[in-house]
């Protein structure tokens, strides 16, 4: 229970990679806030989990895509637990479209709601960090597209760098009141939007393909949060982790090799 006694807010925490996180901090022993957008049905099921493990659960709904629903998050979970001890960062949007034909106002959204929140939900609970003199963590869920450039994603992987620099940055600023700043870049996770994106029969084909023989879980994220947040990890910041089972690195397997010496 590396976490005991410490209290979580994790973003996104209705499905995919920020239910993994949040389950896996309250394994760890956190008491988690979880926040997702009005209407979330799935939010409900993940406290009831949570609780389960036995650990103090909440729910707290607020838009973190724009500024006044991180306000309104953070307001509002300093009303239900007395500090925030951890903020997993898990604000994301990417719609797929080709460089020459993307739309201006998408390739803003996305850049807003993915890069921008982070920046916004960030500020606001390290204020209240450095005033109640917590040494926090602070971890940002990426991607390991920050690093590839990837077709039909120039937004997403434009916002995903980009957050990649302002977590370094932050944790820069940050050391002076101890409080750890890291970065997470999952690689293909096995998340229901990427079911919704790429369907069930493609990512079932996929991950038998991949270095490691499989899709990520959230429960892979989670665990590298629950990491990231605990003492072990009290001289780590700044840092960005790959949690991608080499995804990056797909096409630099012997196999690989091989068949493409074949194919010549």
């Amino acid at each position: 229970m590396k976490l005991g006694g410490k209290i979580a807010l994790v973003t996104g925490a209705g499905r995919g990679i920020g239910r993994g996180c949040a389950v896996e901090l309250a394994k760890a022993g956190a008491d988690v806030v979880l926040n997702d957008r009005p209407g979330c049905e799935n939010v409900s099921q993940v406290m009831a989990e949570i609780q389960a493990l036995g650990r103090q659960c909440h729910v707290v709904e607020a838009d973190v895509f724009v500024r006044r629903g991180c306000e309104e998050l953070v307001e509002q979970t300093l009303t239900l637990v007395p500090r925030i001890d951890i903020l997993i960062s898990n604000p994301a949007f990417s719609r797929r479209c080709a460089f020459l034909d993307y739309p201006p106002d998408l390739f803003e959204e996305t850049i807003a709601r993915t890069l921008v929140s982070g920046f916004h939900l960030s500020q606001l609970v390290a204020r209240h960090m450095v005033a109640d003199k917590v040494a926090g963590r602070i971890v940002f869920i990426s991607s390991v597209q920050a690093e590839m450039p990837m077709a039909l994603n120039v937004a997403y992987g434009a916002a995903k760098a980009g957050l990649n620099h302002m977590g370094r940055s932050i944790a820069v600023e940050m050391a002076s009141h101890r409080i750890n700043v890291n970065v997470i870049e999952p690689g293909w996770i096995d998340t229901p939007g990427e079911r919704a994106t790429f369907g069930s029969d493609c990512v079932a084909e996929s991950g038998p393909k991949l270095p490691l023989g499989r899709m990520g879980t959230p429960e892979d994220i989670g665990r590298a949060a629950a990491f990231l947040s605990s003492e072990d990890a009290d001289y780590i910041t700044g840092s960005i982790l790959a949690v991608d089972g080499l995804f990056r690195y797909k096409h630099c397997t012997s196999e690989h090799v091989e068949s493409s010496r074949d194919a010549d």
